[in-house]
């Protein structure tokens, strides 16, 4: 392969950070998770995992299935933390990076005579200053590196041509590949494409026919591991910041969600004051108790970091959007950012609904 992207995946990075702290816990099925009757599970412990908890699952059916789980609830500034050291060491090695998440990112390796030999350094070097595992999958894309890292978990260390994805994953369900989702999944299924390599064997008209003439074909390039997008280095980091909090029980009072809606702004404010970041586009997040999820965006003429105008801008996004019924999570964005005290150019008003750029 001449061209070669790896994919770099902390193994149940929350759940990993929490056991490095609590080293008493190790070898027991650990949950991180809210407390709350709508909290849902951030990650499990591979030994939860095999009672069936998985990362997005209500935490009181992952309770239900692992009833002697030690449940843990979420430290975000512990993970940001570790995660900054771990990208530090995979930046430091690696010239061209590209991080997707606070435990994962693309590393462009063909420039490098031995990449495999880099990347298990890098392995090592990372459990040496974290105590945590990787999984590593290296292909010629983007695609077929996220699909091998994600095999062999925990600890996995996968190489792949094209052609081996394809042969490898054939038997598996279209699912498996990212951007593909379960919708998706039942309308193939309903088409007698069930697996990956049924899919990709598909005619265009076919599939073009039932999905779109842009999206069918791209549906069985996806199933052929065909992928061209780059490593854009630092393309994704921390294009924005947000804060969002669900309730426990849905707020009507438009008192209650303004003061919702201040505290994340604080918070979200309180970080980006600490790396001394401003944006100048502000962003709310409504999802009303029927789970409809609207967003509201204004862009402002210079770029700020300061809580009350954050807050103040969050809460007039909210009237202006006048919630017409219950809410159940609010939430506030901060994008556009700018260096120090760099001022942007003027810019126009509110995102309509529907069409923010960047979702939260």
């Amino acid at each position: 392969m001449s061209r070669r992207i790896a994919h770099l995946d902390l193994d149940a990075f929350y759940a990993s950070v929490e056991l490095q702290r609590r080293p008493e816990l190790r070898g027991l099925p650990v949950i991180v998770a809210g407390s709350g009757p709508r909290a849902v599970v951030t990650t499990a412990s591979y030994e939860a995992r095999r009672f069936g908890v998985g990362s997005a699952m209500p935490a009181s059916r992952a309770r239900r299935l692992c009833p002697e789980a030690v449940v843990i609830p979420p430290d975000f500034d512990a993970y940001r933390e570790v995660s900054r050291t771990v990208m530090g060491i995979v930046r430091e090695q690696i010239e061209r990076v590209e991080v997707v998440g606070l435990d994962e990112a693309y590393a462009d390796l063909s420039g490098l005579v031995a990449p495999r030999a880099a990347m298990r350094r890098l392995v090592a070097d990372v459990r040496e200053a974290t105590g945590l595992s990787v999984s590593i999958g290296i292909g010629p894309n983007k695609l077929v590196a996220k699909v091998a890292s994600d095999a062999e978990k925990p600890a996995g260390f996968v190489v792949l041509t094209r052609e081996e994805a394809c042969a490898r994953f054939a038997g598996a369900s279209p699912g498996l590949v990212p951007g593909i989702g379960p919708r998706t999944v039942e309308r193939l299924a309903a088409m007698g494409l069930t697996t990956l390599g049924a899919l990709a064997a598909a005619e265009d008209e076919q599939l073009s026919a039932r999905f779109g003439s842009r999206m069918g074909p791209w549906l069985r390039r996806r199933a052929g591991f065909e992928d061209g997008g780059e490593v854009a280095a630092e393309g994704r980091v921390a294009v924005s910041e947000s804060r969002e909090t669900t309730f426990d029980t849905d707020i009507a009072a438009a008192s209650d969600m303004e003061a919702a809606l201040r505290r994340p702004a604080g918070e979200l404010c309180t970080g980006l004051q600490r790396h001394d970041r401003r944006g100048r586009t502000i962003a709310i997040k409504v999802r009303l108790s029927d789970f409809t999820t609207v967003t509201r965006a204004r862009t402002l003429p210079a770029a700020t970091n300061d809580a009350a105008e954050v807050g103040g801008l969050a809460v007039t996004l909210l009237r202006e959007y006048a919630p017409p019924r219950p809410v159940r999570l609010l939430g506030v964005r901060v994008a556009s950012f700018v260096d120090g005290d760099a001022e942007g150019a003027p810019a126009g008003a509110s995102a309509a609904e529907g069409q923010l750029a960047l979702p939260l």
